[in-house]
């Protein structure tokens, strides 16, 4: 119990995280939705993007029990930016999407704690299942799994072996890719009986691992080892939060950065059908966009892929 006391970041509360700031003169730029704000930089970066959605067949982009609804008259002037309620709309209709199956379903009391890294492919199945399930997860990169956090995963369980999965609400921990996946469908999915199972295909098997291969191969291998000027104290920092969906080629850059500057970062899930895409109008009062990120360390708030990856390479790097 001391140790997952301590995985879990019990020591925190003795010794304070470092001392960082925003840039000098820091202004967050405006969120511009559905605009690609810089096409010369993120244009590569989208395409290979846009593949590894491809050859993962979108899994992660939809949550389980995806249900679209097309709203008209009442119905779509109560949904909308101004209304705190996710919705696309175009003239007197909205388009508005949920899942109902997971509104019945458990949900942590606290985020579930991940060793992972970008590249590994057996990660690569449990964030997706986490997506699909609209789970809230605290990262903790591990590059390579023998960098950033793979040593206190070692003192942890003696292994630098990742997928390694803690989950706080239940005390239990465990590694293996298929066990981890399994192990969230029976504690925080619905009743089996309630969905088909070959919805999950596509984490399964051999499919999974050789498509996931490839999309890391795809990205460069990005996020799989230590960036070399990352601070030497990111390990020690608080969690930033990030609000997005990995297989979102605009969300994808800032995970991977996050990983590579081997920073604790919380993913909240906003696949097609999350209800966390309501709480994020209700947090921002903007319209719907990802990726989002916020920074305890420096109490900075910011849209735009590109404008964080900047943020992150001047606050993160020595």
């Amino acid at each position: 119990l001391a140790m997952f006391l301590i995985a879990l970041g019990a020591s925190a509360m003795i010794v304070p995280p470092p001392k960082v700031s925003a840039p000098a003169n820091f202004i967050a730029p405006a969120p511009k939705p559905l605009t690609v704000t810089r096409p010369k930089e993120q244009l590569p970066g989208l395409l290979t993007g846009g593949l590894v959605l491809a050859i993962r067949l979108a899994t992660g982009v939809f949550t389980l029990g995806w249900s679209p609804q097309l709203l008209f008259g009442a119905d779509a002037a109560a949904v909308g930016t101004d209304q705190g309620k996710y919705a696309l709309k175009v003239g007197p209709l909205a388009f508005r999407d949920t899942s109902p199956l997971l509104a019945e379903a458990p949900r942590p009391a606290a985020p579930l704690v991940l060793y992972e890294y970008e590249g590994s492919p057996f990660c690569r199945k449990v964030r997706e299942a986490a997506l699909l399930l609209d789970l809230p997860v605290e990262m903790r990169p591990c590059p390579g799994a023998r960098a950033g956090f793979a040593s206190e995963l070692k003192e942890l369980t003696g292994r630098m072996t990742v997928p390694y999965l803690l989950d706080p609400n239940t005390e239990c921990g465990m590694f293996e890719s298929d066990d981890i996946v399994e192990y969230l469908l029976d504690q925080y999915g619905p009743s089996r009986a309630s969905y088909d199972a070959k919805a999950l295909w596509p984490l399964r098997g051999a499919f999974a691992t050789v498509t996931a291969t490839f999309a890391t191969l795809l990205r460069g291998l990005a996020g799989s080892k230590r960036q070399e000027n990352a601070r030497a104290d990111n390990e020690q920092m608080l969690p930033l939060e990030l609000w997005g969906y990995e297989a979102s080629p605009f969300v994808r850059p800032v995970r991977e950065k996050l990983c590579a500057l081997c920073l604790k970062h919380v993913v909240i899930p906003t696949s097609r059908g999350s209800a966390n895409r309501d709480r994020l109008i209700e947090r921002t009062g903007v319209q719907f966009q990802v990726p989002f990120l916020s920074d305890p360390n420096t109490g900075v708030e910011l849209f735009e892929s590109p404008d964080i990856l900047d943020y992150l390479e001047e606050v993160y790097t020595a």
